[in-house]
């Protein structure tokens, strides 16, 4: 077709290049989140210490799986027939995620102000240039990298993974225009608003403990015999009053990042990827093809 060989010269990789296998892994890997993300909510009448416990029994599951569904994600690219990866080897593939990884996780190292980091700003401009399963890799893999890196394991990872994941996951779908300021100026925006969003997500699995016994209602925190829409009027309240501030950090910082290195960083990873990407003239269909 005459995308195929527009992509093959832009270096612009479809979307859907990686294989269905991987999407069906990092969609089981994102419901079996979102359903340990809701908790509280789809949960409301389990009582406050059971709860607990059983938070606290689900956090290394919860890490397990999902690291085991990342790694079974990069597994379905290694595949012998690479070339349905849009001309990319799976090697090569693999390769420059566990580069990008590494990179980006020993940024996790320097120092951050409040909820400002800069490790968010790759996973967005890498899920970006690569896409939506790439992006979720790159996010999750990260935090699962920088964790053993700062000393950073506990309960919390496994919902930072995935918190991070579905960043990387969401760049891969966002429009990329083809103008590089509207682009950018898009993936900027993006970063400003998964600023707030990571931690009002990230907030979810720990809110339900946070006042844990409590006899006084104050309207903020989680108690099981909330009901699901009670239950959302309170974390709203609970997010405004201790999160907002923090947060605003995290989304200021992701947009400057992306506004002050992103031009040169998705010109590096389109470089890269049109490099991957390039195959001889006679690997490729026949001129009667594009009729």
């Amino acid at each position: 077709m005459l995308s195929e060989l527009h992509n093959s010269m832009t270096g612009r990789w479809e979307r859907d290049g990686l294989s269905a296998q991987s999407w069906i892994v990092v969609g089981v890997a994102s419901l079996v989140g979102a359903a340990a993300f809701l908790y509280p909510f789809l949960l409301p009448l389990v009582q406050s210490d059971a709860s607990d416990r059983a938070r606290a029994a689900d956090a290394p599951l919860l890490f397990a799986l999902v690291t085991l569904l990342s790694l079974i994600a990069i597994a379905f690219e290694l595949d012998p027939a690479g070339d349905r990866l849009g001309g990319i080897s799976a090697s090569k593939l693999v390769a420059l995620l566990g580069v990008l990884v590494a990179a980006n996780a020993s940024l996790r190292l320097v120092p951050a102000f409040l909820g400002a980091s800069p490790i968010f700003a790759l996973i967005i401009l890498v899920g970006a240039v690569f896409g939506p399963v790439f992006g979720f890799q790159m996010g999750s893999l990260t935090m699962l990298v920088s964790a053993f890196l700062t000393g950073g394991i506990g309960p919390w990872l496994p919902f930072q993974m995935l918190g991070a994941g579905w960043v990387g996951l969401g760049a891969g779908l966002i429009p990329q225009p083809v103008d590089p300021r509207r682009r950018l100026a898009l993936l900027a925006a993006y970063g400003a608003v998964t600023g707030f969003a990571y931690g009002a997500v990230l907030n979810l699995w720990s809110w339900p403990f946070t006042a844990p016994g409590s006899v006084e209602d104050i309207g903020l925190y989680w108690n099981p015999s909330l009901s699901a829409s009670e239950s959302l009027q309170h974390y709203a309240r609970f997010y405004l009053v201790t999160s907002l501030w923090y947060d605003a950090f995290r989304a200021l910082a992701n947009a400057a990042i992306v506004l002050l290195i992103g031009a040169p960083i998705l010109r590096t990873l389109d470089r890269s990827l049109a490099h991957f990407s390039w195959r001889p003239w006679s690997a490729m269909r026949s001129d009667t093809e594009f009729r």
